[in-house]
């Protein structure tokens, strides 16, 4: 049987590692079909840009936020998958973006 909390435990160890030891960051924003904004801060790990954390602006104004501290919920979670930023059609924006959605 699948020990789900020891997943979810290693899980939250490697994005806080990543999010804690972080040199160098990249900030993104993508829109979705419904209007939605998506905000992205990756940092490199193995040759891969991975999502450490996320954040969803939906067309209604709703602010969902998701990271090591908070994985998952109702309405979504933080990627598991390496993001590319040419072939996920992600815009750079500046760090300072990133944190006024992130922390609004």
């Amino acid at each position: 049987m699948v020990d789900l909390e020891r997943i979810k435990a290693e899980s939250v160890a490697y994005f806080r590692a990543l999010d804690e030891n972080a040199t160098l960051r990249h900030h993104f924003r993508h829109a979705d079909e419904e209007g939605g904004l998506w905000y992205i801060e990756a940092v490199p790990d193995h040759g891969e840009l991975v999502v450490i954390k996320q954040a969803e602006l939906t067309p209604a104004g709703r602010l969902h936020r998701y990271s090591w501290e908070h994985l998952e919920d109702e309405h979504g979670g933080l990627t598991d998958q390496a993001i590319d930023p040419e072939e996920d059609l992600l815009e750079t924006v500046p760090a300072e973006e990133f944190q006024r959605v992130w922390t609004r």
